[in-house]
């Protein structure tokens, strides 16, 4: 349990100015906060459990041979309701 002391330390140590009701409330803040870390610390992680460390794994698709520049412009661009050439022709929006 933290003391009103202690915040006051702490207080003074920041540079901030409490008053008595704001020192209690802190106090109050804090103890909440102590106690959902103890709370944390409580739960086993996978190292402590015997387990292997869970490990990211890359799923994304390596970059080794792009499909051909230009290749699918004429399906997208004969699929859009409008053009202008090369461009997809859209509503102008202000």
């Amino acid at each position: 349990m933290v003391t009103r002391e202690e915040i006051e330390n702490l207080a003074a140590l920041s540079r901030i100015s409490l008053t008595t009701e704001e020192a209690e409330k802190m106090r109050g803040e804090f103890d909440a906060i102590l106690k959902y870390v103890a709370a944390i610390q409580k739960i086993p992680s996978l190292t402590k459990a015997g387990r292997a460390p869970i490990t990211t794994v890359n799923v994304m698709r390596e970059d080794a041979n792009p499909h051909e520049s230009g290749v699918y412009t004429d399906a997208l661009l004969s699929a859009a309701p409008t053009r202008e050439g090369q461009y997809i022709r859209v509503k102008k929006i202000l």
